[in-house]
């Protein structure tokens, strides 16, 4: 692959950040130590600024270029928190904190941008400002949108923002992005069914709220199947059932579902969560039961501005070659907070391949850091072509 030539060189270096990282995994926005880190190591490359406490523990470094007399500023963002997940690796390197572990390789995340960003502070080769951002709690948190609500794009300028997650199921170095909705909005729901509890013998005297459950769970997969336009993609999964009690012949009187919901766009999702109240609703009173929905709305759907994507997949070209980037691939019905910095300035959101593995958020997942050299290459060079200088 035609990465940077440093980058083969600092390859072991950054290679020992991740696995450092990975070591000490940080959960939501309590990445204390790994933001401490990435400041330390942004102050010794040489950046110009370096912020902390963005966003709650979200760091920030600014290097500037030779010159600026393009006036551009490009953001790019890793994430940095890791997942409550007890390890199953058997990496040398595995997490010393019970139950957390980077399962979805923000640990490669943050060392990748970290290499580039002592790449760009000594080669300096661009004619703008680059902005690096570090984020916490991506895995649920929404420390992307803690960031841009505490002024992140208008306190550093930026105007165009970036960003890239490694892919266990495409091949070492193969990039995948498109254009328009990428990736899904991420809603989550609560379901109580309450209905009259009773002695288990003797279900005509009860109204059973663990059969409405049932029935419930069966209605709301008519939404997808059958209320929408086929051409479309969303899902609509409950994924937990619970009852009161743990006798084996009382009927409860309540039972909670819980579940989530992502679309890729804004309609699909308001037509499913009414769906799914006249479902809950009506499913409880044909029974004579009474039931509520609490929808939460989470992280929105992640669109890729089309200017910003066609660039960001020449770049990944020029770095995998033609063959090994793909510019328009299906949407990923995955969620990602990146989707709030999309929101506040166009941009492009990436996937890279890190060679076949366990699956992102599996307990024997570890990102692969032959993947390193490729991505710091890739963040280089967006920086370098984004703002070149004029020589």
């Amino acid at each position: 692959m035609p990465v940077v030539n440093r980058f083969a060189d600092l390859a072991p270096a950054i290679t020992e950040w991740r696995r450092d990282i990975h070591r000490h995994p940080e959960i939501q926005f309590e990445t204390h130590r790994t933001s401490a880190l990435v400041a330390e190591k942004l102050r010794a490359f040489g950046c110009d600024e370096v912020v902390t406490g963005l966003g709650r523990t979200g760091v920030v470094g600014v290097i500037r270029g030779r010159s600026n007399g393009s006036g551009k500023v490009i953001g790019l963002r890793a994430d940095m928190d890791a997942l409550p997940i007890l390890e199953e690796t058997g990496a040398p390197y595995a997490s010393e904190t019970p139950g957390a572990m980077h399962a979805c390789g923000h640990d490669g995340h943050t060392a990748m941008l970290l290499g580039a960003a002592q790449y760009l502070a000594e080669t300096r080769n661009f004619d703008g400002t680059a902005v690096l951002i570090f984020q916490p709690a991506e895995e649920g948190g929404g420390g992307g949108l803690e960031m841009v609500q505490d002024g992140l794009m208008e306190r550093f300028g930026i105007q165009e923002v970036y960003g890239l997650h490694n892919d266990p199921t495409r091949p070492l170095g193969e990039f995948a992005t498109r254009p328009g909705a990428y990736l899904a909005s991420s809603d989550n729901f609560r379901i109580e069914i309450t209905g009259r509890g009773g002695h288990a013998a003797y279900p005509h005297t009860c109204i059973d709220p663990t059969v409405v459950a049932s029935q419930v769970v069966l209605a709301l997969q008519t939404i997808v199947a059958r209320n929408m336009d086929p051409a479309k993609a969303a899902v609509v999964s409950v994924t937990g059932l619970n009852t009161e009690g743990s006798a084996f012949n009382v009927i409860p009187e309540r039972a909670k579902l819980r579940g989530t919901v992502r679309a890729l766009d804004e309609e699909t999702r308001d037509f499913i969560e009414g769906r799914m109240k006249a479902i809950v609703e009506g499913t409880a009173a044909a029974a004579g039961a009474q039931a509520s929905l609490d929808y939460i709305r989470g992280y929105p759907v992640t669109v890729n501005h089309a200017a910003q994507t066609s660039f960001a997949t020449d770049v990944a070209r020029e770095i995998s070659g033609p063959d090994s980037t793909l510019g328009d691939v299906p949407p990923v019905l995955g969620a990602e907070d990146f989707s709030y910095m999309l929101q506040a300035r166009p941009g492009a959101f990436l996937f890279m391949g890190i060679g076949e593995g366990p699956a992102l958020h599996h307990p024997k997942y570890d990102f692969n850091d032959e993947a390193i050299p490729t991505g710091c290459s890739y963040w280089a060079r967006l920086v370098e072509r984004a703002m070149p200088t004029a020589g």
